[in-house]
């Protein structure tokens, strides 16, 4: 029973409990895509539904990840079960629960205000936005932004970061970019603004339905 409420896995070859971070990724991008539907729906259609229910959610699973186990995270299982037949990317497990609490948080005060009183204001639009953008970067990037914070909190050294980056250590030269890769990217800036300014007119045009399908008229 011990093992399977403990915060993080014992494995072989490394001195505190880690986890998968894999499946931290899967679920990361599973909250931040419906999050984002419900940030669509709230945006379009003034539809704060799937808000609420996202929020509780969200809210749900990270008290079961920091107060309970990861192992009975709801979407943690679903990501382990996505990313299964990957090799696991273990991760030291005290600054990923440092995040979760602040997980708790943040979810926790959008529970408040829009699910029990039911109101949103610029506090929960902050939120939601530092929600995404949390949920964004660790799912694309591997990059725990709350885990940056961590030793400034906690006055010690995260142990076991992705991708090592918790380590000080010289770049490959597959890492390094060069001037004239930074050229490519302000060329490629470039390129969007000119296109945006010389064809916003003709990108502007709603498409018509080319085969007729759905009704509707062809746009003028």
């Amino acid at each position: 029973m011990k093992k399977n409420i403990q915060f993080g896995e014992t494995v072989e070859g490394y001195n505190i409990p880690v986890l998968n971070e894999r499946e931290i990724r899967a679920a990361a991008g599973i909250l931040f895509l419906v999050i984002f539907f419900a940030l669509i729906l709230i945006m379009f259609k003034n539809d704060f539904l799937l808000a609420k229910y996202s929020i509780t959610i969200f809210l749900t699973d990270f008290i079961v990840r920091v107060f309970v186990s990861p192992r009975f995270s709801p979407t943690l299982i679903i990501g382990r079960l996505i990313v299964r037949n990957q090799v696991p990317e273990y991760v030291g497990a005290k600054q990923k629960k440092f995040t979760w609490m602040v997980g708790v948080g943040l979810s926790g005060t959008m529970f408040i205000f829009m699910v029990l009183v039911n109101s949103y204001s610029p506090i929960t639009g902050i939120i939601c936005l530092l929600c995404l953008i949390f949920l964004f970067f660790e799912s694309a990037f591997g990059i725990c932004l709350a885990c940056k914070v961590y030793k400034i909190v906690y006055q010690e050294k995260a142990q076991y970061c992705p991708g090592e980056v918790c380590d000080v250590k010289a770049r490959q030269d597959i890492q390094k970019t060069s001037p004239a890769q930074l050229l490519i990217i302000l060329g490629f800036i470039a390129y969007i603004t000119l296109t945006a300014v010389l064809f916003n007119d003709q990108l502007s045009k709603k498409p018509y339905d080319l085969f007729g399908i759905f009704g509707t008229e062809k746009s003028k």
